[in-house]
């Protein structure tokens, strides 16, 4: 038995299918994988995201932005007001992606960071080994609970369900800004590539929250949407995508680095002393089939040039599409080997959806 959210319950109650995910029993769907994503890119759903690490830092005289700057491969000082947030890597000194994260200016001394599940505990040390020559506190917030409502009808259906005072406020974020009081955190960002809110709540009332939502009209959704809407709109999965040995430049990340200001981030050295000679593209499968983690890529009729890292069937664009890591001169067109036959794919900037849209122009559409 794996840990359990403080919804757990209610995902059991509700026939979802319970798997291990990080460590954590978590819902892989409530009966139709495919119904959810629809779901979340027409109109409103909402993920159990408890499993996430939230974490709090602290301090005085600017210690915890000074700490961040240089933990931090993007600078945090692009979070210019409170509330506003950053996303962002944490590298190790070769330049790899510890993990990704977002980083949130609460205002004077205070920052929160959202990290991945299945890295908590390698986060959490690393974080404790670089805060050894700062003075900071850093705060695991584990009494919270976060759930995220996804879709382009979920703010204005979820709005209800917050306190009443930060109603007008969260209805007016910007992207990737956030409102909070002393018990709730609303921020306008998610992984799915649809509009909406990350919730975070004392646990004591993301039950309550959970039923609200339902009533709201916004419908339970599970990890497996979650992996097949995240994959169309092209955001990295940690472990598959990028990790400790993958630098951000090469997993279409460099948009998350800041190089300009020269901050002595841990990892900066690695990444100034060579250029990466690879890159992580989209793959879209021009016939029938399934794209897959780990299957090879292959320039069109020659030499193997990469892997996928992420892999499966795409609902919107009815086809199976891909994440890949691959020889940075990759050409329009490359092969994927599919048991044993060599399947014919277009190469494609991602995402390949975004906000209902698709992105991506099909040479067979």
């Amino acid at each position: 038995m794996g840990n359990k959210t403080v919804l757990h319950a209610i995902h059991v109650a509700a026939n979802g299918k319970m798997v291990d995910f990080g460590g954590w029993d978590m819902p892989l769907h409530y009966g139709s994988q495919l119904d959810e994503h629809h779901l979340v890119r027409r109109a409103a759903g909402m993920f159990d995201v408890s499993h996430m690490t939230i974490v709090d830092i602290s301090g005085d005289d600017g210690e915890p932005r000074r700490f961040l700057k240089h933990l931090l491969a993007n600078d945090i000082d692009k979070a210019a007001k409170p509330g506003q947030a950053v996303y962002t890597c944490m590298l190790n000194a070769d330049g790899g992606v510890v993990d990704d994260l977002i980083a949130y200016w609460m205002g004077d001394n205070d920052y929160r960071l959202v990290v991945n599940a299945a890295t908590r505990a390698k986060d959490l040390a690393w974080m404790a080994q670089i805060a050894k020559d700062f003075t900071v506190t850093l705060a695991e917030r584990s009494g919270l609970a976060m759930i995220a409502v996804q879709g382009p009808l979920a703010r204005e259906r979820a709005v209800g369900v917050l306190p009443g005072a930060l109603q007008d406020a969260a209805m007016a974020l910007k992207p990737f800004h956030a409102t909070f009081d002393d018990a709730w955190f609303v921020a306008r960002t998610g992984y799915t590539g649809e509009d909406g809110w990350e919730l975070m709540m004392p646990a004591a009332v993301a039950g309550d929250c959970w039923q609200r939502l339902q009533e709201a009209g916004i419908a339970p959704a599970g990890l497996g949407a979650r992996d097949t809407l995240r994959l169309e709109a092209g955001l990295n999965l940690y472990g598959s995508d990028m990790d400790e040995t993958t630098s951000p430049l090469e997993s279409n990340l460099g948009w998350t680095v800041d190089r300009t200001s020269q901050r002595g981030f841990v990892g900066e050295a690695a990444l100034d002393a060579s250029e990466p000679t690879r890159k992580l593209v989209g793959l879209v499968l021009m016939g029938r089939g399934v794209l897959r983690d780990h299957q090879i890529v292959h320039a069109q009729d020659g030499d193997a040039i990469g892997e996928i890292t992420s892999g499966g069937f795409s609902p919107t664009l009815n086809r199976s599409v891909a994440l890949a890591r691959v020889s940075a001169d990759i050409g329009p067109r490359a092969e994927v080997s599919v048991r044993n036959k060599r399947l014919p794919v277009q190469v494609v900037k991602p995402p390949f959806v975004r906000r209902g849209k698709v992105l991506v122009a099909l040479d067979d559409a």
